[in-house]
């Protein structure tokens, strides 16, 4: 008897999904130049007229992160108290990287600087300060406000994740606006949000990237020329590989094929600074490392609204990048999250920012800036004048380097393995996505997702629509962008709640607590009370022990009043000495309501309580100190209370330096 398959898939993520992404597949088969055409209008609409909420979007992720990293958030960590990380730091940076930048070093490389040094939009720049600008502007782009951008969504998702042990779904970031309304439809939404982008991502990075690997094998003579019938074998053999990838699971096939393309691509970077004008590369990246850190504050804000001449090079660079890091988020982030579980959010967002940022430049600065040295001065601005054919710029760059045919074969083989770990990630992911982080689903559906990006990418590759499948992503940046504000605002509400749940003392209440009323203090503890059970006690103890306490201090000459109002809200009771020249000492205690959550009022094994309000006796202070919980107090323990603030107050007050605060009633009479 043949056992029915089952699937964890979501119907209410999976089919609207599906439903879009044929559509707009479809749309960019058969009409690829229509389809690019109004895709571009919305695209340059929202460029043209929005540029500046998507340079201050990234602006708040920047500094929201770093603001993290210093503050007192920065000791929690990304899961229990007592939990350890599952990857060893080398592991865990590799998967990161190679999930989040990989492929895309291999082919900006060299291009992006080389075509930032021949646009004409610095021609007026001599040709030292085009390099300069060359290398900064390229460092901007790959730098921390690109991981800023994958760091806000991988450490939402850890978060909610691992310490509030939610399902790693973008849903679980909306936890404290939404509450359980997150496993609805609203949740749903955000979802399916994030699978289509995840896989419109990867499936037009999939396609250009094939081009690029078919140019390079045509470059070195092992293939013929490039056509579609090698695409189609090129495509199958990396989607085999990612299959078999995903479903060896991250611990073994992604986290190998990671630590083998960092350990290759940065053999290949010691190969190029070998080789090349070493001196200048080493001395250019701290030259450049130092511009970076200078022009910071200025790159981070400009909008080049004085500079009408480079705003076209600003939508097409900036801008574009911005999207299109953007769209990448939720993939890269569920990733990063998923290998991030023990990591404390100080070591997440240090890790996450300075380490890819530092590879980053350092490739970049050996790759581009031996670029524009050669075309200066060896190549006779040979490179720059195939700066458009990115395809193939990086394999004319390696014939200026001895062993030209082995470090193109490496060249091909690091970006067929980011391929492979950017695919397999992501094979990972969009089956995360579509499941709700369900942790039994079968492997057919890892090998649904990986044959869908592989099939997709070639029809679109052969009928040129991959261009309106790009356009289409980088439109989807924006909403996405607002989205991941809310993703800030919710952590923040998160973590305030995580260090008050913390830190939280013990009631100021329990500090005398001995075994003497023990059976009196459990009654109390586990009774909730209405209004009338804590005006009671205003009035039968608050009340009392105040008015005992002042007759006790008449007796020594120090008049004090008793007052209370347990006949209009709010309800309290108060003594007050009044003085001159000093602020005068107050002691209160007022009804205060307070709610109690639905799950604790659901909770079988805990105090029983019908209503979701109940009301405590709260204290307050004449100079607005937070108050707190006197409710197991006997009238004694009252008038002790008050005689320790009144002890305060008096050694305060003596206090010459003390006045700006107890020297109140001087001024207001003034």
């Amino acid at each position: 008897m043949l056992k029915k398959n089952k699937t964890t898939f979501l119907p209410g993520i999976v089919i609207p999904s599906l439903i879009f992404i044929f559509g707009v597949t479809i749309l960019s088969v058969f009409f690829p130049n229509r389809t690019e055409y109004y895709l571009s209008v919305v695209k340059n609409i929202l460029f043209e007229n929005l540029n500046w909420l998507y340079v201050m979007v990234v602006t708040i992720f920047v500094f929201f992160l770093l603001f993290l990293f210093v503050s007192k958030y920065g000791n929690i960590k990304l899961g229990a108290n007592d939990s350890k990380p599952e990857f060893s730091f080398f592991s865990w940076v590799s998967m990161l990287f190679a999930a989040g930048m990989g492929i895309g070093l291999m082919y900006f490389g060299v291009a992006e600087p080389l075509s930032h040094y021949a646009d004409p939009a610095f021609g007026d720049n001599f040709p030292i300060q085009k390099a300069k600008d060359a290398q900064l502007y390229t460092f901007f782009h790959w730098g921390i406000h690109a991981w800023s951008i994958y760091g806000i969504v991988g450490l939402s998702l850890a978060y909610f994740t691992y310490r509030y042990r939610l399902p790693l779904s973008l849903r679980s970031c909306f936890y404290p606006i939404l509450k359980d309304r997150v496993n609805g439809r609203a949740g749903d939404l955000v979802d399916m949000f994030a699978l289509c982008s995840t896989f419109f991502g990867i499936t037009t990075t999939l396609g250009f990237g094939v081009m690029q690997l078919s140019a390079g094998l045509v470059h070195v003579g092992i293939l013929p020329e490039s056509n579609f019938t090698y695409q189609v074998i090129i495509v199958i053999v990396i989607m085999a590989i990612s299959i078999l990838s995903a479903t060896s699971g991250v611990s073994k096939g992604i986290k190998f094929l990671s630590q083998l393309n960092i350990v290759a691509a940065v053999l290949l970077m010691v190969f190029i600074v070998s080789f090349g004008p070493t001196v200048f590369l080493l001395g250019s990246f701290s030259e450049g490392l130092g511009y970076y850190i200078n022009e910071f504050f200025n790159l981070t804000f400009t909008t080049h609204t004085y500079e009408p001449e480079t705003k076209e090079w600003f939508f097409n660079w900036t801008i574009l990048y911005w999207a299109w890091w953007i769209s990448w988020s939720p993939y890269v982030g569920l990733f990063i999250a998923k290998i991030s579980k023990g990591r404390t959010i100080r070591e997440f967002i240090g890790a996450v920012l300075i380490i890819p940022t530092l590879f980053n430049f350092l490739w970049m600065t050996f790759f581009g800036n031996s670029a524009t040295w050669l075309d200066q001065n060896t190549a006779n601005g040979a490179l720059s004048a195939v700066v458009d054919n990115a395809d193939l710029l990086l394999f004319k760059f390696f014939e200026y380097f001895p062993l030209t045919n082995v470090i193109s074969i490496l060249a091909i083989f690091i970006i067929f393995i980011f391929f492979v770990t950017s695919a397999d990630s992501g094979i990972f992911v969009m089956n995360n996505i579509s499941t709700n982080n369900a942790t039994n689903s079968p492997k057919w559906q890892l090998v649904f997702w990986g044959g869908m990006l592989g099939l997709l990418a070639l029809v679109l590759l052969n009928a040129g629509g991959l261009q309106s499948l790009q356009t289409m992503t980088l439109i989807t940046a924006l909403p996405f962008a607002v989205i991941m504000l809310l993703f800030c605002y919710s952590l923040v509400k998160g973590l305030f709640i995580d260090n008050e749940y913390y830190t939280q003392p013990l009631s100021h209440s329990t500090n005398s607590w001995s075994g003497t009323y023990w059976r009196e203090r459990l009654d109390k503890i586990i009774s909730y009370h209405g209004k009338n059970d804590i005006n009671q006690f205003l009035s039968k103890t608050v009340k009392v022990a105040f008015e005992q306490l002042a007759e006790a201090l008449k007796g020594n000459s120090i008049i004090a009043e008793v007052k209370s109002s347990l006949e209009e809200s709010p309800h309290h009771v108060e003594i007050k000495i009044q003085h001159e020249n000093m602020a005068d000492f107050i002691y209160g205690v007022q009804n205060v309501e307070k709610t109690v959550s639905d799950y604790f009022r659901s909770e079988e094994n805990a105090p029983d309580i019908e209503h979701q309000r109940t009301y405590i006796p709260m204290t307050y202070f004449g100079d607005s100190r937070k108050g707190y919980d006197v409710q197991y107090f006997t009238k004694e323990e009252i008038i002790s209370d008050v005689l320790k603030q009144y002890e305060r107050y008096l050694s305060l007050s003596s206090d010459q330096k003390n006045e700006i605060f107890l020297g109140q009633n001087i001024r207001e009479e003034d």
